[in-house]
């Protein structure tokens, strides 16, 4: 038995219908900011069982209506009851409760969630599942010394928070009879997606006789978050400690300790499985007895790429693994020494190899034969999927020169401990070498890696920036999509976005030059838009320009972004699951429109663009009006043709007070090449924090630049 959650699916919302005139109509007369979750106490619900949690945000959460949650199996319904306070004001509501519940077949992990509001939907939080009965740390609990540690029973998940300075917890436990047992901390990791979380906690658990006495400490294991495995020679009562290794703290820092019997299952090897048949493989952990082994079966229609799954292993399934999904299964490394050009082991590319690191020092050589002019990429697969390994990879010649080497690979705004090396050209007939190793020389059972082995075919990625989008009645938002052209793809990509929410329309963009690297997608949502949230994909389409005539279109999805607030201000990004579009009550801006919506561009020519907008009537704060999406000095978005830009000193873009009215002054270069129509949308922008803006839309405008001899 496997169960499988797909890594980058989206979970399908359930929609609600509610007319407008029963909205709270929260905030009228201040700046509206939708939810950004901060914390979830505590922060588990168990397989199988319900668990009321509190949640705190920033920024109001009155009206909340919905909980949206990434995969299957897990469902969250708001308790806090929704109603005006006895003056018959709405109350702010920084905190509500919500009730988790976990099905029991619902994959152990993390998941994603959101709230649904009238503010807006919210940024990401995260739940963990666990397979275990929950301790949750008392109100106002002591347990901060030994003498007053807080007595617990084992198997369980212990949550709490390290909520001050110099905070620790202690928690008492009653081990049976000796063996083997796995302590498993979810804590830093579970604050990677917090928007506005800028410290991180950095934990540390000891364990300790029931006098205080060092048995075993852990700090870092998976990144910061620790994991311990031991064995327990005697029955009897221990102690765990858990605190920030700097003795930090902060009241958003929740923690989850997983303390069982069983195994934690860390990785497998192979890390690539092939879909459509039974795979034989050996799973790999501090814990794990060496040479444990168990069968894989992935369905024929498995989608390929990066998916977690629990395996079965005798009467019991395993914690959920990380494996990459292929539709051929991969070389497997020789237990021959293949550390050497002479003992190197041969394979044909392209495909995936498989190996393990598996001591210090050790180097795995892969020989190969290519010809003159074959175009290849390497890229390893491993730290993405629980590794240890911080490879590094190489291609030698038949003496061993270094002709190409590949350390940290960029994907999505994020950078990797996996190695890429892309475009690499063969420059003659024969045999070259693949070498792969460990930055740092080291190695053990959980330096596993997988090697992708490909033909450069000119292909793209996309991603979005943000992965939510915040509508009102009558109004437009817009969707900026990033597209990483890779292998000398040079067509048009024609944007798509599927599951909106109903009354709501798409205007989808291209990339109508290769030069090109963002697109748009701007949404309206009709004036009677009843309130309503859904989870989006969004795809694009398009063919190299060398690609056959009949051949279908490549088809990618975009993967969602949630920015984070970094300390000093930065703007950061973080993978998400869920791409959420949400209709909300009507909001500080009620309409962004301009003078005209469809203009031509001669080289060198400008023109200037009048925007009014409508605020809300109390509304006097600043807005900020720009066709580019931008943060300090980056640019994020920017949808006009190349050679466009905005001329500064003759646009009015700041709006003080209650103004409605500025301009923008576009400008072709002089040199600027002929585009057809490419889509824009111009910005109203109001801060919400340093980072995060309240951004509204105007409805598309088609820019044009003409050749030099014809009209405007």
């Amino acid at each position: 038995m496997i169960r499988v959650s797909i890594s980058y699916s989206v979970m399908t919302s359930f929609l609600l219908a509610i007319p407008l005139a029963c909205l709270p109509m929260t905030n009228v007369h201040a700046q509206v900011s939708y939810p950004m979750i901060m914390s979830l106490d505590p922060v588990a619900v168990q397989v199988g069982q319900s668990s009321e949690m509190m949640v705190e945000s920033r920024y109001n959460m009155y009206g909340a209506y919905q909980v949206l949650v990434s995969g299957e199996g897990v469902k969250g319904e708001i308790t806090t009851e929704m109603k005006p306070d006895k003056d018959g004001n709405e109350p702010s509501l920084p905190r509500i409760k919500i009730k988790f519940t976990a099905h029991e077949n619902a994959l152990t992990g993390v998941r994603d969630f959101r709230i649904a509001t009238p503010q807006g939907v919210s940024t990401v939080g995260q739940i963990v599942v666990t397979s275990f009965p929950v301790v949750a740390d008392q109100a106002k609990e002591n347990n901060n010394t030994i003498d007053v540690a807080r007595e617990i029973s084992v198997p369980a998940t212990v949550c709490g928070s390290i909520e001050s300075n110099e905070d620790v917890d202690y928690f008492k436990f009653n081990i049976g009879a000796p063996g083997d047992w796995t302590f498993h901390v979810r804590a830093m990791r579970l604050q990677d997606k917090i928007h506005d979380l800028q410290s991180h906690v950095d934990p540390i658990i000891t364990l300790r006789s029931p006098a205080g006495g060092t048995l075993a400490v852990s700090d870092n294991h998976f990144f910061a978050d620790p994991l311990l495995s031991y064995h327990f020679d005697e029955a009897g009562e221990y102690l765990l400690e858990i605190r920030d290794v700097r003795y930090q703290g902060n009241k958003y820092w929740q923690y989850a300790v997983e303390i069982n019997d069983q195994p934690l299952i860390s990785l497998i090897h192979p890390l690539v499985v092939a879909k459509g048949g039974e795979s034989d493989i050996e799973l790999l952990g501090d814990s794990v007895p060496a040479n444990t082994r168990a069968k894989i079966d992935l369905p024929a229609d498995t989608s390929t790429g990066e998916k977690e799954v629990s395996i079965s292993l005798g009467d019991r399934i395993t914690n959920p693994v990380q494996v990459w999904v292929t539709e051929e299964p991969p070389i497997l490394e020789t237990l021959d020494a293949h550390q050497t050009l002479e003992t190197a082991q041969p394979v044909i590319v392209p495909g995936y190899l498989a190996g393990v690191i598996s001591k210090e020092g050790e180097i795995d050589l892969y020989r190969f034969e290519a010809t003159k002019g074959q175009i290849f990429s390497f890229e390893v697969k491993a730290r993405r999927l629980q590794s240890s390994i911080d490879s590094i990879i190489r291609i030698l010649d038949t003496n061993g020169n270094p002709l190409q080497e590949g350390d940290d690979l960029s994907l999505f705004r994020m950078t990797y401990s996996d190695s890429l090396i892309e475009n690499w050209t063969v420059p003659a007939d024969g045999n070259y070498f693949l070498e792969i190793r460990d930055l740092h020389l080291r190695g053990g059972s959980t330096y596993a890696y997988a090697i992708q082995t490909e033909i450069a075919e000119p292909r793209f990625d996309l991603y979005v920036d943000t992965d939510k989008t915040q509508l009102t009645p009558g109004t437009a938002g817009v969707i900026f999509v990033r597209a990483i052209r890779k292998n000398g793809f040079d067509g048009d990509i024609q944007l798509h976005i599927d599951n909106l929410p109903e009354g709501v329309a798409a205007t989808c963009g291209q990339f109508l030059n290769k030069n090109m690297a963002d697109a748009n997608i701007i949404l309206v949502a009709r004036p009677e838009a009843k309130q309503n949230v859904s989870n989006v994909v969004i795809r694009g389409t398009g063919k190299h320009s060398a690609a056959a005539e009949d051949s279908e279109p490549l088809e990618i999805t975009a993967v969602p972004l949630q920015e984070i607030y970094r300390p000093g201000g930065g703007r950061g990004h973080w993978p998400m699951v869920m791409n959420t579009i949400s209709i909300n009550a009507p909001g500080d801006i009620r309409k962004v429109t301009l003078s005209q919506y469809d203009i031509t561009l001669k080289p060198g020519e400008k023109i200037k663009i009048d925007i009014e907008l409508e605020r809300a009537e109390s509304f006097d704060k600043n807005v900020s009006l720009d066709p580019l999406f931008q943060h300090l000095s980056a640019v994020y978005g920017n949808t006009l043709p190349p050679g466009v830009s905005v001329v500064s000193g003759e646009s009015k873009t700041l709006l003080t007070g209650k103004e409605t009215k500025g301009h923008i002054v576009l400008q072709a270069d002089a040199k600027a090449a002929p585009s057809a129509r490419q889509q824009v949308a111009v910005m109203a922008n109001i801060s919400l924090n340093f980072v995060m803006k309240s951004t509204f839309s105007s409805e598309p405008l088609f820019v044009t630049i003409a050749k030099p001899d014809e009209g405007s």
